[in-house]
């Protein structure tokens, strides 16, 4: 019988993705096959899948669908296979690696992450509190953090904050005067 070995990372990036392909490609070097699918960026348009000697669709496609089915990005779901003796035909591989991709997928978890953007804020030294007042009274869960400080007679700050704060937080600021934003 067949053993399927199924992990599930995070990752950030293509390259995050390959570097963990690649490892576990090496520690399970003695395997059959060891197949794979990415998911990256929050627009998850970029994907990439492999059945790595498997009749082709039976491995890859199914891991990805997983990812898809469940709407998640910036993960790799790794399957190793370790070839048991006993042939599964094409249904029977779909079956097994999509199973497997499920269950390493389920037991990560999801984080939630929100897309980020920087915002840059100058304003004259007299607009400070007003300023402040906004940047601060933004909602804990808006998750807006200052990066970045300059103050003299104007004054710049920097502010990390999810995409989708942006629109409202920049209109607030915009509106005392003398600010002006750069995105």
């Amino acid at each position: 019988m067949s053993r399927f070995l199924a992990f599930a990372l995070p990752v950030s990036s293509v390259d995050d993705a390959r570097e963990c392909i690649a490892l576990y490609a090496n520690e399970y070097h003695d395997a059959r096959h060891v197949c794979w699918a990415y998911m990256i960026g929050a627009d998850r348009l970029t994907f990439l899948s492999s059945d790595n000697g498997e009749p082709s669709g039976t491995a890859g496609k199914p891991i990805l669908g997983q990812i898809n089915s469940l709407g998640l990005t910036n993960v790799v779901v790794i399957v190793v296979r370790y070839f048991g003796g006993i042939k599964l035909g094409t249904s029977g591989l779909i079956v097994a690696y999509r199973e497997a991709a499920r269950m390493a997928l389920d037991d990560a978890g999801v984080v939630e992450g929100r897309e980020m953007t920087t915002l840059s804020v100058t304003f004259p030294y007299l607009a400070m509190n007003d300023v402040m007042r906004v940047v601060k009274g933004a909602h804990p869960r808006d998750c807006v953090r200052i990066t970045g400080q300059e103050f003299d007679n104007t004054c710049t700050i920097t502010l990390s904050l999810p995409l989708d704060v942006l629109e409202e937080l920049a209109s607030r600021l915009d509106s005392i005067s003398g600010t002006s934003l750069n995105y």
